[in-house]
């Protein structure tokens, strides 16, 4: 007799990862990949940060910590957002998360019923729909495009005529790269106190950016929920770390619903998070090799056919509009991999509508493969005639 599965539990998947998994199978068999289709530094914990957690490792127990994170961990995020964004955020107010993955688990449970309804734009991060979606909230796609840089504005929002408890924003943004601007961001965040709408800022690109620094939202209302993350400029992908900005009167709730859901955030991992924050000579190292991989791959996608590009602000990705070469993006990125290599990310990971008509690119790895995979998928297109 089959026992139910629990409707809740029937989201899609998350395509990258079956991208990773038949990269894998060809690595697996003797074949080289290129990794262009994951969201991950190709460096990892900062080496002077490794050698302080080695000693700590030796002489302290790691067991479990309170369920808000270590205060020096806090204490050191909260000095992060007074001297990177001039903003006052108390430590009691930020809340140490596993991953940013858990931060908006514990966003969504907080601020939102079974029922409420959620803005976010198409394209961008699944995992915002897929999450809601099982916890019984319901997605309201904000569809944008070119016009608005692939991300919402107030105006968006006032045309879609939405009634909306939750908007979601993601600046920069997975997939395309882009920033919010610092008005429209300000305008935003306005528009959404006017009208009792809870405000959760994705910032987990932050730090990594091409030309102005990204505006935090954190410190332009309280009742925004921030989150963050020490996966993507602290190069921690693995160590599931990451941290939420939250209303005062939530943090007890959201505490109350760590305790039980997750205990703490990995000792070990808050400690290395705490260690690589003063890492910035080689934190700023990575960046700079984001930005020569951008460099490079932005003068040479076009010259391969890929010339429709989202702007890239920020991040380590590009968004690629292949309408002109496919209508079924995963068909294509399977070809493109068995046939040069290169694994890259079909479109409707970030837009079930319009994503069989996109690609996303990473360029998060070494500058050395970025050149190489350019030049395979050079020839490549070459040979399409």
């Amino acid at each position: 007799m089959a026992l139910k599965v629990a409707d809740r539990a029937m989201v899609p998947p998350f395509i990258v990862m079956d991208v990773m998994s038949a990269a894998a199978a060809r690595e697996a068999a003797g074949e080289r990949v290129f990794h262009l289709e994951v969201g991950q530094p190709g460096t990892g914990l900062p080496r002077a940060a490794a050698a302080r957690l080695a000693h700590l490792i030796e002489t302290e127990p790691l067991g479990y910590t309170v369920a808000l994170g270590i205060p020096a961990l806090r204490e050191r995020i909260a000095r992060l957002y007074r001297d990177e964004h001039g903003a006052t955020i108390p430590p009691e107010r930020i809340l140490v998360t596993t991953g940013s993955s858990a931060g908006f688990q514990l966003a969504f449970l907080a601020a939102f019923e079974p029922g409420d309804r959620v803005g976010l734009a198409a394209p961008g991060y699944p995992a915002y729909r897929h999450i809601l979606k099982a916890l019984g909230i319901e997605p309201v796609i904000l569809p944008v495009g070119p016009d608005s840089r692939y991300q919402p504005t107030v105006a968006v929002l006032e045309e879609s005529g939405e009634a909306l408890d939750g908007l979601i924003l993601a600046s920069p943004s997975n997939p395309t790269g882009t920033v919010i601007p610092a008005d429209e961001l300000r305008a935003l965040t306005a528009w959404c106190d006017a009208r009792g709408v809870r405000l959760i800022s994705d910032e987990i690109y932050h730090g990594i950016v091409y030309r102005d620094p990204a505006l935090s939202a954190a410190g332009l209302s309280e009742n925004a929920i921030v989150i963050n993350s020490f996966s993507k400029y602290y190069a921690m992908t693995g160590w599931r770390l990451g941290w939420m900005v939250a209303p005062p009167d939530m943090i007890r709730p959201l505490e109350c619903l760590a305790q039980n859901m997750f205990i703490s955030a990995p000792t070990l991992s808050q400690h290395a998070g705490l260690f690589a924050m003063d890492c910035t000579e080689e934190l700023q190292a990575n960046v700079a090799r984001y930005a020569a991989n951008r460099a490079l791959l932005l003068d040479a996608l076009p010259k391969a056919g890929f010339d429709r590009l989202a702007p890239a602000d920020g991040a380590f990705y590009l968004y690629a509009d292949v309408s002109r070469l496919t209508n079924d993006s995963p068909a294509f990125c399977a070809r493109v991999l068995r046939e040069t290599g290169v694994a890259i990310t079909p479109g409707l990971d970030f837009d079930a509508d319009q994503g069989h008509r996109f690609v996303r690119v990473s360029f998060a790895g070494s500058t050395e493969d970025m050149a190489e995979a350019a030049a395979r998928l050079t020839a490549w297109m070459a040979e399409q005639g």
